[in-house]
């Protein structure tokens, strides 16, 4: 289970743009509570207290507690939009969930024994195609983080989806389509330094067209 966030808000009525530039300048940001079989929540909070919450890796894949007037509830974070230019957040979509509720979520890779992979002794240097993993499980299961562990991984190991060891209760949703083998997708490789996961393939390629051609 992931670490516990808490937020105090208030309730808005006022809508549109105007209203919401009033709230930034009086050090809030806008937002909105859905889901959970009820009318959405038009809330605002303050601004630098959403902004040390975002600090946190863990709040973007945590259940949150938002305080609304005195109410408590439960919700993940579903979206957020920043100012392109200034470090502002402009707006937050919050969603309501149930312990029993499946949820989508996006939650970090976290890549362990990097030094001690014996790849890594030998000269080789890894390179991570995922940072984070969408997932779907109950929120009572949602978990802070996925731990990808590379520590017996030699120079042309590759570790793909079907490879994650997954908490129980998490799946992962690429691999919950039809053919899961056309959408396992690379994780993490340890390649030679100077070429690339799939040098050696190429590099096989290249040997037998060559050995082709002397025989013709």
């Amino acid at each position: 289970m992931s670490e516990m966030f808490n937020i105090k808000a208030v309730a808005r009525s006022d809508k549109g743009k105007g209203a919401s530039r009033r709230l930034r300048r009086e050090g809030l940001v806008p937002g909105i509570i859905y889901g959970g079989g009820k009318e959405p929540e038009m809330i605002a909070t303050l601004h630098n207290k959403l902004l040390q919450h975002l600090e946190h890796e863990a709040f973007y894949s945590s259940i949150v507690n938002v305080e609304v007037d005195g109410k408590v509830q439960r919700v993940v974070l579903k979206d957020l939009q920043r100012h392109p230019a200034k470090p502002f957040v402009l707006h937050f979509d919050l969603q309501r969930v149930a312990d029993t509720d499946r949820i989508k979520m996006n939650v970090p890779l976290h890549f362990v024994g990097e030094e001690n992979a014996p790849g890594v002794k030998a000269g080789g240097a890894i390179s991570h195609a995922m940072v984070d993993l969408e997932i779907i499980c109950e929120a009572q299961n949602l978990p802070e983080y996925i731990e990808v562990d590379v520590s017996g991984m030699e120079v042309g190991d590759m570790i793909h989806l079907s490879d994650l060891k997954l908490p129980e209760g998490v799946d992962i949703v690429a691999l919950s389509h039809g053919d899961s083998h056309d959408h396992d997708e690379l994780v993490v490789a340890i390649h030679a330094k100077g070429g690339s996961a799939s040098s050696g393939e190429e590099g096989e390629e290249e040997a037998t067209e060559e050995s082709a051609s002397e025989e013709e």
